[in-house]
């Protein structure tokens, strides 16, 4: 069976900075962010997760990913944020 990945929104409760990445299990890796295992997001504990996107294969979510990371993929974040 194929792994199903996703792209997911972080907000940080500290900054209210928000982080893109992904993963198979987003509600895991939130768990994983909120320990202290990731070098950006561990200076921005605690962290909420906002909003998960089912992408498929690891490569479509990389792409995805990496959308979201650029300026227009922001602004469709925030459209959808409602801001």
């Amino acid at each position: 069976m194929d792994v199903v990945y996703y792209v997911y929104l972080l907000e940080s409760q500290k900054t209210g900075i928000w982080y893109v990445g992904l993963s198979a299990n987003p509600e895991e890796r939130l768990v994983q962010h909120n320990r202290g295992k990731s070098k950006f997001t561990k200076g921005h504990i605690p962290w909420i997760l906002l909003y998960k996107e089912e992408v498929g294969d690891l490569k479509e979510a990389r792409k995805r990913e990496k959308y979201y990371k650029s300026a227009a993929g922001k602004r469709k974040l925030k459209t959808l944020m409602g801001n």
